[in-house]
């Protein structure tokens, strides 16, 4: 049994083109998280996909029951891997993943999806503290522009900010070409 796990986190509908709350390279990290899904699951690693869905209608994104709220076909979950719903940014907080993780054996995590300045930040985080050895692949991620005290942070920076707090303390931080070549047999 592998002791590594793949969290897929919210790389759902509403963040892409046509979606509600469009993310800034969600094609193009999606692309990449699917090598890292196919990667994983040639290994036999466990995959869980966590999905984010607001527990209100009035949410501006990930409404209950919406098509939007639904995991994207380009990370799309095979029948036997687990799917977390959580309600909440930290996919740990109120949700039944660590236990999933620690029915495993789980020692170490790979963290994948969106949004990187929340949800993966948080889960990330949270993995570490948890005592999880803990990996982000950087370009299998996306965000969007953020706006602070009437300055716009382009999508790219607060990406590359959120990446480098998590490097400096939290976590291995990768691309996907070096995730793969690593994770070759």
């Amino acid at each position: 049994m592998s002791k590594h796990a793949l969290i897929v986190i919210d790389i759902q509908n509403d963040y892409f083109p046509g979606g509600k709350w469009t993310l800034d390279g969600a094609d193009t990290a999606a692309d990449n998280a699917g090598k890292v899904i196919a990667a994983a699951r040639a290994k036999g690693d466990l995959v869980v996909h966590v999905r984010h869905e607001f527990e209100s209608s009035d949410a501006p994104f990930f409404t209950p029951g919406s098509e939007g709220a639904q995991i994207h076909p380009k990370a799309a979950a095979l029948p036997s891997e687990p799917v977390v719903l959580k309600h909440k940014v930290n996919a740990f907080l109120d949700t039944n993943l660590q236990s999933l993780l620690d029915q495993h054996q789980t020692e170490a995590v790979t963290v994948i999806g969106s949004m990187s300045h929340m949800c993966i930040d948080a889960a990330t985080r949270a993995a570490a503290d948890l005592g999880y050895a803990t990996t982000v692949i950087h370009d299998a991620c996306a965000t969007r522009a953020q706006e602070f005290n009437g300055v716009t942070i382009p999508a790219a920076q607060v990406h590359a900010t959120y990446m480098a707090a998590l490097a400096f303390g939290y976590a291995q931080v990768i691309s996907t070409q070096d995730f793969l070549a690593l994770n070759r047999d």
